[in-house]
């Protein structure tokens, strides 16, 4: 690593980037992994799969419905019923290569519509019940046999242990890149004047030192520059928003092909509280599904070969309503949809039961119904892809339903 190399990307993304704590091993055994995106803040699921053969979406949804494929900033068709967000193009490579798939009407049983609770029993896999002490993340670590001489199996890459990772065993805790906009010691004026007299001279280690601290100057502006309000705030529970989610999903890449024996890994994305002005095909969902989508592109495109044996999970704590608020937005409603990716995946298809969206088929009137509980596939993806027995997988989800119909296709053999 040369000297510009390392100071231009201390000043843009802070010192986390680097990793001092981890040593590398790559002779660990490669191993089957687990990856979980977790949307904070109840994403709108029916803009993501979007129902356009369904009259009723259009009706309900007269300023923020994504437009019939074929029209102006128009979903991009899936199967002719269903079209994906056109922000989110970077991923439809993925589902024609039948390595993403979707689960519509997808969540909890549980009916609350607490970003709090229903976030807890997304994380514990244990809905309604909250004496749940540990993560079902953590449990599944416990159950898995050990992957080898690897440094680390488990990674969360965040500031902070998240409740899914919480229980008995240790987990790895990462803040990658997009911590940048957290102060450091560089940020402090006396010490940014020391270094700017340090580095004044016109050679190239002072030109990577102005381009460094430029470039976090520009990374700091951006994360100041969208205010967020309290209310989401509290949904987000601390995660960042998904801008920049390309370098955390480049960086997670880096540490598998170096740490092979890595198992499970787990990340959380904020701003999807969209009550106001949420927007159609522009605006402010748009802005956030883009580099969502970009970064589970550069994942899929950055892991090689190792996207054979690593399977994405992205889900949310609960949908939104099916029509569209007063203010332009949606309000926390109940089924939602989730995704499944990766090289084994048997994409390109849906997964589940479609319950329409006629007034009579709504959840409580309101919401897109839940016909597969969330806990069915992620317990499908822990037997079929980890390999994972039928007693330890009672301990990771008790109480867990029979899996939905069609789930024991979900991976290619």
């Amino acid at each position: 690593m040369n000297r510009r190399h390392f100071l231009k990307t201390t000043l843009a993304a802070g010192t986390a980037v680097w990793l001092p704590q981890l040593a590398w091993a790559d002779d660990a055994p490669a191993a089957q992994r687990l990856v979980v995106v977790m949307l904070r803040g109840a994403v709108d699921g029916l803009s993501i799969v979007v129902p356009y053969s369904e009259a009723p979406y259009y009706a309900m949804r007269p300023s923020i419905a994504i437009a019939r494929p074929g029209s102006a900033d128009g979903a991009l068709d899936l199967d002719g019923r269903f079209g994906l967000h056109p922000a989110l193009a970077s991923v439809l490579p993925l589902w024609q290569a039948g390595q993403l798939a979707f689960v519509p009407a997808c969540g909890s049983p549980d009916p609350t519509r607490s970003h709090f609770d229903a976030q807890d029993y997304l994380e514990t896999g244990t809905p309604g019940n909250k004496r749940t002490a540990d993560g079902w993340m953590n449990r599944l670590f416990a159950e898995l046999p050990p992957a080898g001489s690897t440094s680390f199996e488990a990674v969360s890459l965040s500031a902070v242990l998240p409740r899914i990772f919480s229980g008995d065993k240790a987990v790895a805790n990462v803040p990658l890149g997009r911590d940048a906009g957290k102060p450091m010691a560089m940020d402090k004026p006396e010490i940014n004047a020391a270094f700017d007299r340090m580095y004044a001279g016109a050679g190239t280690l002072g030109a990577a030192y102005r381009e460094g601290r430029e470039s976090r100057e520009h990374v700091l502006a951006d994360l100041n520059s969208d205010p967020v309000s309290p209310e989401a705030a509290v949904a987000d529970h601390g995660a960042l928003p998904p801008d920049g989610f390309a370098l955390d999903a480049h960086q997670l890449a880096t540490l598998v092909r170096r740490n092979p024996g890595m198992r499970l890994a787990f990340a959380q994305l904020g701003g999807w509280d969209t009550h106001v002005n949420q927007g159609a095909a522009k605006g402010q969902l748009a802005n956030r599904l883009k580099p969502l989508g970009d970064g589970l592109a550069t994942l899929a495109r950055e892991l090689g070969p190792e996207w054979d044996r690593t399977v994405v999970v992205v889900m949310s704590e609960f949908g939104r309503t099916a029509r569209q608020n007063g203010t332009g937005g949606t309000d926390h409603g109940h089924g939602n949809v989730l995704w499944v990716l990766g090289g084994r995946v048997n994409g390109g298809r849906f997964y589940g039961d479609w319950p329409g969206l006629a007034d009579a088929q709504l959840h409580e009137g309101r919401d897109l119904a839940v016909t597969v509980d969330f806990r069915s596939v992620l317990g499908a993806v822990c037997r079929q892809h980890l390999r994972l027995p039928p007693q330890a997988l009672a301990t990771v989800f008790p109480d867990a339903p029979k899996p939905a119909p069609g789930l024991d296709q979900l991976l290619r053999a």
